[in-house]
């Protein structure tokens, strides 16, 4: 099966070769990880079995964040570490887009651009929530980076898990309503007003093409199950890579091949590209060195996780009192069924005898 190591064992010193000026220390760190990784480059153990002497090699990984053979189990271990953030209430996921104007500049300067990426979006969200027509109060977020689109096209955004609800400033739990978190329009708005607000400060606001501060910017918001099944749709986000090497199906002395789903139509097609095509688009994918792709915001914040517990703690007995009702209502409905209600005036009528069973037929 051809993977990504062996694309760029093929075709990376080529691309090197031409682009080495131009490239960061973070693509060359990353290229040089997953030519390596499971090789005998780094090492590894050799296994035999006692019985039939059959002998296996085993090579180290890399365990860098952007090789496909790295990232598999990852998203398991990062589940069993966030029981904190299960909370009994439905989930909801946002999706912010960076507009396509800003793109090209924010490839240039992606630590800039990420960092404002998530700060705007985050304090969108939570200046919407703090407005008490919709929550009125401070809304807990977990928030993770991509860049790419399903052709490895550059397509930056950030996508948060938020619990629908939030606290007031006393601590108290506001639950938002079950189909509905924040209205995505007024959303996206803001987050196109604070993104601006923030680049004014930096010298590449100067670059940016006016159209793309009067243009709508995008902002998804989708219902997403509870607790532990939001999570477990968070968890791939987090450790997806921009390509798996399942997806790769070819490559020749010129070309890749990879299918992908189609956003339309939903059906898989085939992307053909240059080799070096290829890898320039899956290095634009590789993030600054030291940069958290995953943060936490509101009351899911790492200084606020004893709000948290005071959040969980109102929620169980919500819960409770939720349980106990709904029993009352089940033993309330099974004695009203011994009641006959009157045609005339509805009100419950009451027993005068008990007519026992009888062979013959009723009066």
């Amino acid at each position: 099966m051809v993977g990504l190591g062996e694309i760029f064992r093929q075709h990376g010193a080529a691309y090197r070769q031409k682009y080495n000026k131009h490239m960061l220390s973070s693509h060359h760190q990353a290229m040089r990880a997953i030519e390596r990784c499971r090789t005998e480059a780094l090492g590894g153990h050799v296994y035999q079995c006692p019985d039939c002497g059959e002998v296996q090699y085993r090579y180290h990984s890399c365990r860098n964040r952007h090789c496909p053979q790295c990232q598999q189990g990852a998203a398991q271990q990062w589940l069993e570490k966030q029981k904190d953030l299960l909370l009994p209430t439905p989930y909801f996921m946002l999706t912010f887009t960076l507009p396509e104007g800003l793109r090209r500049i924010a490839r240039s300067h992606q630590k800039l651009f990420y960092n404002l990426l998530f700060r705007a979006s985050a304090a969108a969200t939570q200046k919407l929530a703090q407005d008490a027509r919709f929550i009125g109060g401070q809304v807990g977020m977990v928030g993770v980076l991509h860049t790419w689109g399903r052709t490895l096209t550059y397509h930056p955004h950030v996508h948060y898990l938020v619990p629908a609800g939030g606290v007031d400033k006393n601590g108290n739990w506001i639950p938002a309503r079950n189909t509905f978190l924040l209205p995505v329009k007024a959303l996206a708005k803001i987050f196109r007003a604070k993104f601006r607000q923030a680049l004014r400060k930096s010298a590449c606001y100067d670059e940016i093409p006016t159209k793309v501060w009067r243009q709508p910017w995008v902002v998804h918001c989708k219902a997403v199950g509870n607790g532990a099944s939001a999570l477990k749709y968070l968890a791939p986000y987090i450790f997806r890579v921009a390509i798996s090497n399942n997806r790769i199906l070819k490559m020749t002395d010129t070309h890749v091949s990879f299918r992908y789903q189609s956003t339309k139509t939903g059906k898989t097609k085939i992307c053909t590209l240059l080799a070096e095509e290829f890898i320039h688009r899956f290095l634009q994918h590789v993030l600054p060195k030291g940069f958290v792709k995953v943060r936490y915001y509101g009351f899911f914040s790492p200084g606020l996780r004893a709000r948290l517990a005071q959040v969980r703690a109102q929620l169980d007995q919500i819960h409770t009192q939720l349980d106990v009702q709904a029993n009352d209502c089940q033993s309330q409905a099974s004695e009203q069924l011994d009641h006959l209600l009157c045609p005339v005036c509805g009100q419950i009528m009451q027993k005068l005898k008990r007519i026992p069973p009888h062979a013959d037929k009723p009066p």
